[in-house]
């Protein structure tokens, strides 16, 4: 797979192309609710899905450069994607329906959650919802079930016109203050511990956007300068994934 956006090139509709790039911008809000989701006793997100721009470059004749198709499952490294492929691809012969795979955050052109009937995210699916008749419309989000709401208007966080400080941090962060506090005094030897992949609390909680949990970690003594195994702090994270919040307490 390439490690260059597919799509800056090989598609000429500009609402689209500003649609994927949007997307793409703002996917650490859908992982953030997706961690939250992993964590909850009872889920709650209808679904939870990434539409990737996948490519064949062992097969330079085909009849198109990429397709876009949907995969669940998700998982997130603060790099690479990982997930499940739900479509059966119309022309690509390297990966087929039900595949897990991995691909570079440049390949995502799109993301979905649904909570309580309500969409969050969808560019791609909004652009083609402005260009449907209200007959049209009316029928495509009978057919999803959903409400997909403005056209216009795509919200990355729950209730975030009631709630603009959603934008910055997820509720239950806010919330969850004293349980990690607990957790983390009852078990000192996690709050620096690795993973199989290098990866502390303190990385992890960083891709997430949590700041509260990474106060609480910051007080308990985890170390900011510890380095994942691929060569990444949890700064690194934050910069990368633009979580301005994070940025001034993990220099």
């Amino acid at each position: 797979m390439s490690n260059k956006p597919v799509f800056s090139s090989k598609h000429k509709d500009p609402d689209m192309i500003a649609a994927f790039i949007r997307a793409q911008e703002t996917f650490p809000y859908f992982w953030r609710e997706l961690t939250w989701e992993y964590r909850r006793m009872v889920r709650v997100l209808q679904i939870a899905a990434v539409k990737v721009a996948f490519m064949d470059d062992e097969d330079a004749d085909l009849p198109v450069n990429s397709e876009m198709m949907w995969m669940d499952e998700i998982d997130f490294d603060g790099e690479f994607v990982y997930g499940v492929l739900n479509n059966e691809p119309r022309h690509l012969r390297n990966i087929k329906a039900g595949d897990s795979v991995k691909v570079p955050m440049v390949q995502v052109v799109d993301w979905l959650f649904v909570l309580q009937n309500k969409s969050y995210g969808g560019f791609t699916i909004q652009v083609l919802r402005a260009r449907m008749d209200e007959e049209e419309r009316t029928a495509h989000d009978k057919a999803w079930g959903f409400d997909f709401g403005d056209t216009k208007e795509v919200l990355l966080a729950y209730e975030q016109l009631e709630h603009p400080e959603n934008l910055e941090e997820h509720p239950m962060s806010r919330s969850a203050r004293s349980q990690y506090e607990a957790f983390f005094t009852q078990n000192p030897q996690e709050i620096n511990g690795q993973d199989e992949f290098g990866y502390t609390p303190l990385h992890k909680e960083a891709i997430a956007g949590n700041r509260t949990i990474v106060e609480v970690l910051l007080s308990m003594g985890a170390q900011k300068d510890r380095r994942t195994y691929s060569g990444k702090t949890a700064f690194d994270f934050a910069k990368q994934l633009d979580w301005k919040h994070l940025m001034e307490l993990l220099k």
